[in-house]
C-alpha cells in the first residue's frame, strides 16, 4: 500500500503514539499524530487530502475518543476507526456501541494491528469498486 495510505493516529500516552508512528512510518504509511481529541479533530478537519484510517484512544483530555469517532462517522461514514484502549473488556460490543471498525485492547502485538489495517483498507476499497 505505500505512502498513499494516510493514518491519523490520536492517543494521549506519548510513548504510545511514538512507538505507533515509528512502526507504521516503518511500514510506509503517510502518518499524522495527535496527542488529544481535539487536536485529531482538528488535524481531520483540516486535512485536505484526506485520512484513510484513524487510530485513536478512547479516554483522552479534551474530546474522548468516543465523541471523536461519532463527529468523524458522521461526516466520513466509510473512514475505517480502529480504537484502542485499556478499557476493553467486550471489544465487540464496544465496537458496536462506538461505531469503531475494529477495537484492540492494549497491550496489542503490532503485526496485529497491521493486519487490521489491511484487513480494513482491502474491504474499503472492495466497497468502493462495488
Amino acid at each position: 500500500m505505500g505512502l498513499s495510505l494516510k493514518i491519523l493516529i490520536i492517543d494521549d500516552d506519548k510513548n504510545v503514539l511514538a512507538n505507533l508512528c515509528y512502526f507504521l512510518n516503518d511500514k510506509k504509511y503517510d502518518v499524522t499524530s495527535a496527542s488529544d481529541g481535539l487536536e485529531g479533530l482538528k488535524l481531520f478537519e483540516n486535512d485536505q487530502q484526506g485520512f484513510d484510517l484513524v487510530i485513536t484512544d478512547i479516554v483522552m483530555p479534551r474530546i474522548s475518543g468516543m465523541g471523536l469517532i461519532s463527529i468523524i462517522k458522521k461526516k466520513f461514514p466509510d473512514i475505517p476507526v480502529i480504537v484502542i484502549t485499556a478499557w476493553g473488556e467486550y471489544p465487540g460490543a464496544f465496537a458496536t456501541e462506538s461505531q469503531a471498525d475494529k477495537v484492540l485492547s492494549k497491550p496489542f502485538e503490532l503485526f496485529e494491528l497491521d493486519k487490521v489495517i489491511n484487513k480494513l483498507i482491502s474491504s474499503k476499497n472492495h466497497k468502493v469498486q462495488d
